[in-house]
């Protein structure tokens, strides 16, 4: 087997390198470390999900003036409607945890998440970003459409086979095969059958959707370093995303607090929980974590229960505590470095994968 650093996947994005940035959303995908990879020779992602309209905008006009290069933006790619039956009995169990970091209880009041969707993507298209990946779904028919009339590249985060089938029938330029190793939300379409997404791991999950669709696949799940973007090539995959690795580089948006964290992790530290959005994640266990693995109380479905724990985890980060915020993360944990540029770590994964070859 001959395996080339240039793959299908750069020709396809304009990029030199087959190394992606993970669409972070909720801070620590900046858009300074959307151009700083970008610029590096892979491909930035700007992870836009919880960003209001004008914020996207704002945030694509100032990576332009920062790179020239191609760069995405991600967004969730599902139907946004707040299930309030169990609001009462949730808010509840967080007055408890408000209450210690002395915040005031909040009432019984229904939860109102914003939805966005249609607005964001309206602003994607105007700004012709050039690529769109979506999470949870694939582009509906009418956007994959407008994408496609834009000239728009369109990823789509997968979990299974299926799904990888399903997004190329609708047109997705590129899939990224999403393992059970990978941080924070990974982006399992439907979770009625499969509360905790579906958890096939990376090793595993790669080659059978290699060998099933036409278009590139993109390997993201514990891939932390040059051997990692070796052995995803050899496996059939076309490419690289890497979340939690750029999670410590000087442009991250990750809270201090939540970077000392993930320095001191291992292999054994994250958990999947859907205590924090209602929608299974991988993170660094936590009392947050631990507190609702062990009450016997459902977290809400997301977004609602999303919705509802964003001010225990503001006042938490304000409070440089670790506790209550979540610290999504992939198992690579014994890998992260600090004090690395974005740029330092694209360089450092090429030359170690270089090195193999």
């Amino acid at each position: 087997m001959t395996i080339s650093l240039k793959t299908e996947a750069c020709r396809l994005f304009g990029i030199e390198y087959p190394i992606f940035l993970a669409g972070m959303a909720g801070g620590p995908g900046t858009a300074a470390l959307t151009a700083a990879v970008s610029n590096a020779g892979g491909l930035g992602t700007l992870g836009a999900a919880y960003m209001e309209p004008n914020g996207i905008r704002d945030a694509i006009r100032t990576i332009r003036e920062t790179t020239e290069k191609p760069f995405g933006v991600n967004l969730f790619s599902l139907s946004v409607s707040d299930d309030n039956r169990r609001t009462a009995e949730v808010q509840h169990e967080l007055n408890r945890i408000r209450s210690s970091l002395g915040l005031k209880p909040i009432a019984d009041q229904e939860a109102r998440s914003p939805d966005y969707f249609e607005e964001q993507f309206s602003v994607l298209l105007e700004e012709r970003v050039p690529v769109i990946s979506t999470a949870f779904g694939v582009l509906p028919e009418p956007f994959m459409k407008q994408a496609k009339q834009a000239n728009i590249k369109v990823v789509t985060m997968v979990t299974t086979v299926d799904e990888a089938i399903l997004a190329e029938r609708a047109g997705s330029d590129a899939v990224v095969a999403q393992g059970s190793e990978a941080g924070g939300h990974r982006g399992t379409f439907d979770l009625a059958n499969r509360p905790l997404g579906a958890n096939i791991g990376t090793m595993a999950l790669v080659p059978q959707i290699a060998d099933r669709v036409r278009i590139p696949v993109v390997a993201a799940g514990g891939i932390m370093d040059g051997r990692g973007l070796v052995a995803s090539l050899a496996l059939g995959a076309q490419g690289i995303q890497l979340g939690t690795r750029f999670l410590t580089a000087l442009e991250s948006g990750a809270h201090p607090a939540y970077q000392r964290r993930l320095l001191t992790s291992t292999e054994e530290s994250t958990v999947l929980t859907t205590a924090f959005s209602g929608r299974p994640a991988r993170g660094v266990a936590n009392k947050f974590t631990e507190i609702w693995s062990t009450n016997g109380i459902p977290p809400l479905p997301f977004p609602t229960q999303n919705t509802v724990t964003r001010d225990i985890r503001n006042e938490s980060a304000k409070q440089n505590n670790p506790e209550y915020m979540s610290l999504w993360a992939g198992q690579g944990l014994r890998m992260l470095a600090s004090g690395q540029t974005a740029a330092e770590i694209v360089k450092e994964i090429i030359l170690q994968a270089e090195a193999i070859l």
